[in-house]
């Protein structure tokens, strides 16, 4: 069947379910509404659990980061995000990537864009975002494949009808780095309003060897076609050109695990001119929503994406400190991805009664068609006449002659899914509430592997899925502004992995990798503007892959690990002039079976702990005051390398110069702690900033 015929039959799926639901559904009453506002905390806007439910009701572990605290701590990047929310690490992502560690779980491909998979390996930026919905746990049910250990979801703002206004966002750090944003909205009409929203940026960091720019557009229309029915079009275009910097290698020491070689936070491990990225990302989406009635409405979203990356680099693969001079093993190689993403997705969202029980409904649909081209090219150091070199460590690293010449992958994929989910929230009582839903997926992914065509081997692969993952939650509310749940979900990655390059004749065989997710948890809103939620889990992962610590060409098989923790955050203001966001989390993660057995997970570290507080001591004047700690973790499942812990220390001031000028100065590390915030590899380890501050300036006009 053809795309545009696979989107017909989809679209009419979506109308006949809603015929269906509407057809079922009867009386309704209106549940009561808990709205929680504050300068960080709006409980009833999320966006992720797709149905008008409270995030009190919600039988899950999540976290939202709204635009006001994004600017408040000048973060640029996800990873600035993660380091302030409980359960999450950040993972270097070889310094051109977005990665995340969610309980004990990494992943590259868990990221979603207004509820959209958003897959494919980039840095995201954050200029345009009304917020970030973090979603712990897995949960196939609302997201499909993957997010074992949760989910990130960027909500993008949206025009506003009868608002005019602009604001311009600019700001310069002491490392030379500068961005300015743009946000500016306009009522064309009284039924249509467009917002644009524009980033530029230039990059620079305390490394010797660090530059780039990154620009971006991403202009919104949305149209009230009738009192019931609006459409809202949507595009974005990102450009991002960096150098690809991944960090310092590791150390041998005496009685323990290797270390992050210390003394060199600024040296650059890699080649000047042969260590880059370029990304060129265009997503188009429509988004049409439709109340029919009182009690029931929908949704249908189609997406079209295009995604251009290139990256090359050479990199550290060993350090030898016991001769001297030290010797310093390289190694490289290039890879490029073109990926397009054409994803449909509709949902049903009805409030109806049967007897004395009160039931909110979502059935939902969703297709996707994926196809990407994915090559990789290793390098040849001239001198070695191989793809690694050992020569004289020396400040700054003199890299021998190389280019990239011998091909290592060559694939194309065509992954093809449909997934059908219905989820129901009974409210046995007034305090009683049970979730029960299941989503089925089929997942069907066929590759051409083009160095493995031989005179036996065509070459091709090809493995389809077909998983059913439930849903199960049970809310007791005491009270109204409390709320205690149990709940259990699942999920599943094909064995394709998250990016399609992992299916080989071997593992075309194998079984998707499964997620299992247990969890209690307490959600307590302690005020019109304060929230406290607290839980406790167990996510069991089933069979996964992982890259060979020994060698990071060869793939191995792990038998499977689990992760044992409890995360507890406290969000909102504790008085009229003091905001507070603090954020616990504790992670016993540990490998089950193989060769590893008994080891930790990758970068995972036990104690992560944060606290960003606010205080407004005048009209115009706010100081801020966060720190984070890190506890230490290693690197891969073979704990071969451990990084130490740190904690970090940062601070702000806000002056409103007017009614519609800011003045803000942030201050990161304010200590000049010496740490290492994160890796990829037992020698691709991150080094931390020194002090860093960042004057920014905006004007609302």
């Amino acid at each position: 069947m053809s795309a545009p015929l696979r989107t017909l039959a989809a679209a009419a799926s979506v109308a006949a379910l809603s015929a269906g639901l509407a057809q079922a559904q009867s009386e309704t009453q209106d549940e009561d509404r808990i709205v929680v506002t504050g300068r960080y905390l709006s409980l009833d806007q999320i966006n992720s659990v797709k149905t008008p439910t409270p995030l009190i009701d919600v039988p899950q572990s999540l976290s939202i980061v709204s635009a006001e605290q994004l600017a408040d701590q000048a973060m640029g990047g996800l990873d600035d995000v993660l380091r302030y929310t409980p359960g999450l690490a950040v993972s270097q992502g070889e310094g051109h990537r977005d990665a995340i560690v969610i309980r004990g779980n990494q992943t590259t491909a868990d990221f979603f864009l207004n509820g959209v998979r958003d897959d494919v390996q980039y840095y995201r930026p954050l200029y345009n975002l009304e917020q970030i919905e973090i979603l712990r746990g897995a949960n196939a049910l609302l997201f499909g494949r993957g997010g074992g250990g949760g989910v990130i979801n960027r909500v993008t703002k949206s025009p506003e009808f009868g608002e005019a206004f602009a604001e311009v966002t600019a700001g310069v750090d002491t490392f030379g780095a500068f961005q300015i944003s743009g946000d500016g909205n306009v009522a064309v009409s009284d039924t249509t309003a467009a917002r644009l929203n524009l980033l530029y940026e230039e990059f620079a960091n305390h490394r010797d060897v660090f530059e780039g720019e990154r620009y971006a557009i991403n202009p919104a229309l949305s149209f009230d076609l009738s009192s019931d029915t609006n459409l809202e079009l949507f595009y974005e275009h990102v450009n991002d050109d960096r150098v690809v910097d991944r960090g310092v290698p590791s150390v041998s020491v005496a009685n323990g695990p290797d270390v992050p070689l210390e003394g060199f936070d600024e040296t650059f491990f890699g080649s000047a001119d042969g260590n880059y990225t370029t990304l060129q990302a265009d997503i188009f989406s429509a988004r049409l929503d439709h109340t029919f009635s009182d009690s029931l409405r929908g949704n249908v979203t189609a997406q079209y994406a295009v995604y251009d990356k290139y990256y090359q680099n050479i990199y550290a693969a060993g350090f030898d400190a016991s001769v001297t001079p030290n010797r310093l093993t390289l190694d490289g190689y290039s890879d490029s991805t073109e990926r397009e993403n054409f994803i449909v997705q509709g949902n049903l969202i009805g409030e109806f009664q049967t007897g004395a029980l009160t039931h909110t409904v979502l059935v939902g649909l969703e297709y996707g068609d994926q196809s990407t081209d994915n090559s990789r090219i290793d390098n040849r150091f001239a001198a070695s006449n191989d793809d690694q070199i050992v020569i004289d460590f020396s400040d700054p690293v003199q890299v021998p002659a190389f280019d990239f010449n011998t091909p290592l992958r060559d694939r194309s994929s065509e992954v093809q899914f449909t997934s059908l989910y219905v989820q129901d929230q009974i409210d046995l009582t007034d305090q009683l509430k049970l979730v029960l839903g299941a989503r089925f997926d089929r997942f069907d992914v066929s590759v051409l592997d083009r160095e493995a065509v031989s005179a036996t081997d065509d070459g091709r692969r090809s493995r389809v899925d077909e998983e059913v993952s439930p849903r199960l939650g049970l809310i007791y509310k005491p009270a109204g502004n409390v709320s205690i749940y149990a709940s259990y979900a699942e999920s599943f990655l094909p064995s394709a992995g998250d990016q399609f390059l992992t299916l080989t004749r071997t593992t075309e065989d194998v079984q998707p990798q499964r997620f299992e997710n247990s969890e209690i948890g307490l959600k307590w809103d302690l005020s019109d503007a304060l929230s406290l939620t607290t839980a406790v889990f167990r996510v069991e992962r089933g069979l996964f892959t992982s890259v060979d610590p020994n060698n990071m060409a060869q793939i191995i098989t792990i038998p499977g690990s689990v992760t044992d923790g409890m995360e507890i955050q406290l969000v909102g203001a504790l008085t009229e002039r003091w905001t507070v966001n603090a954020g616990y989390s504790y992670l016993d993660s540990t490998i089950n079976g193989g060769t590893f057995d008994g080891n930790r997970t990758l970068q995972t570290p036990e104690h992560m702990a944060s606290l960003w507080n606010r205080f407004d001591l005048t009209s115009r004047l706010d100081l801020a005051l966060g720190v984070t700690y890190q506890d230490r973790y290693f690197v891969r499942e073979d704990n071969a390398v451990e990084v130490p812990g740190y904690t970090r220390v940062d601070a702000a001031a806000y002056y409103d110069v007017s009614d519609q000028t800011r003045l803000q100065l942030n201050v990161e590390n304010l200590f000049n702690t010496d740490y290492f915030p994160d890796a990829h590899s037992n020698d691709n380890i991150t080094t931390g900033a020194g002090t860093n501050a960042r004057l920014t300036v905006r004007h609302r006009f």
